[in-house]
């Protein structure tokens, strides 16, 4: 009796295989997961009051005079902290900072919470908070401080300040999604962590880095696009679909055209979570504005994708294109308007 395969027999076989494979991948992972138990929280602390402070942004947006208070926080956990105490703390600052450039803003202080059950973890935890305050120059105001814990955990929150805000809501069909990303990183393993950022503490290259940062502001200051978020633990596509949840529209990304360093797996990058990679939704006159501001600093950007008024994020690569998630079908963090 003859067995038949399952496997693909032609090319375009294989890739339609590899596409689904890779999204299915994708989808069932640990990172789309966490981002999904955030449902949970959000139906608890749901505000009664319609005009209250949306929930699912990358910061709390609090008006304030001619602009915004940012208020946002970042906590690491004791497996993290344990094997890499230096970088958790440095990455306390480097998150936090990201976010608050993704809405717009610029930073103002940070204050942490640590837990570490020595000293000389404590030690080296609080270094790399220092290192990176200073590398991001945003000062370390405060805290809490329990070096006789039984684990290892940190906390960091950040106050920044904007003019004009970037959100996770208003990104609108027709417009395009840019992907601006620094590839001039490397690999924290066994970590999804693409770092380009903490090489250049202590050295002339963070006056650069901040200077990256200020991009974001700029853009939203001057018009140029009223949508972004951050490139999270969820990865590129999970980002997009959380920004695509928030604002009430489909995606259409096309994977061939996410600026990738040249030696990345396909699946390991859209897994990454960069230390400066942002998505920005813009008006398509708009965007090779955006993409010559980010360019103009050796920062790769790309458009890779559309808005549109699907609710589906569906993904292109080569010739083929399969549906990635369709929250018509089923949310992912609950904050659909």
């Amino acid at each position: 009796m003859a067995v038949t395969s399952a496997a693909p027999d032609t090319a375009g076989d294989v890739m339609t295989h590899q596409l689904a494979t890779l999204l299915r991948t994708l989808r069932h992972g640990h990172a789309l997961a966490g981002k999904q138990d955030i449902a949970e929280a959000a139906a608890i602390l749901k505000p009664a009051n319609p005009d209250a402070i949306r929930l699912g942004d990358d910061c709390a947006a609090i008006p304030d005079g001619d602009g915004y208070l940012l208020l946002a926080s970042e906590g690491f956990q004791d497996s993290f902290v344990r094997s890499m105490p230096w970088f958790a703390g440095y990455c306390g600052v480097m998150v936090n900072v990201s976010d608050i450039a993704a809405m717009g803003g610029r930073p103002v202080a940070v204050v942490d919470a640590l837990w570490s059950d020595t000293s000389e973890t404590a030690a080296s935890i609080l270094t790399g908070l220092h290192d990176g305050a200073r590398t991001y120059d945003v000062p370390v105001v405060g805290g809490h401080t329990n070096m006789r814990s039984t684990h290892n955990s940190l906390s960091v929150a950040i106050l920044g300040r904007a003019r004009h805000l970037l959100t996770s809501f208003d990104a609108r069909p027709g417009e395009v999604l840019i992907a601006a990303i620094d590839l001039r990183g490397r690999w924290h393993d066994p970590h999804p962590f693409w770092d380009a950022s903490s090489t250049l503490c202590g050295t002339d290259g963070a006056a650069r880095l901040q200077g990256d940062l200020e991009l974001l502001p700029c853009i939203a200051e001057d018009g140029l696009s009223r949508a972004a978020k951050d490139i999270s633990m969820a990865g590129l596509l999970g980002t997009a679909l959380m920004l695509a949840e928030c604002s009430g529209v489909g995606m259409t990304i096309t994977l061939d055209d996410i600026p990738r360093p040249e030696d990345a797996p396909m699946e390991r990058w859209l897994s990454a979570f960069p230390s400066y990679g942002y998505l920005l939704a813009a008006r398509p006159e708009d965007a090779e504005a955006i993409m010559a501001r980010f360019r103009g600093r050796d920062i790769a950007a790309s458009v890779i994708g559309q808005c549109d008024s699907t609710l589906r994020l569906d993904v292109t690569w080569g010739d083929k294109k399969e549906t990635f998630w369709d929250l018509a079908r089923t949310p992912l963090m609950g904050f659909a308007p």
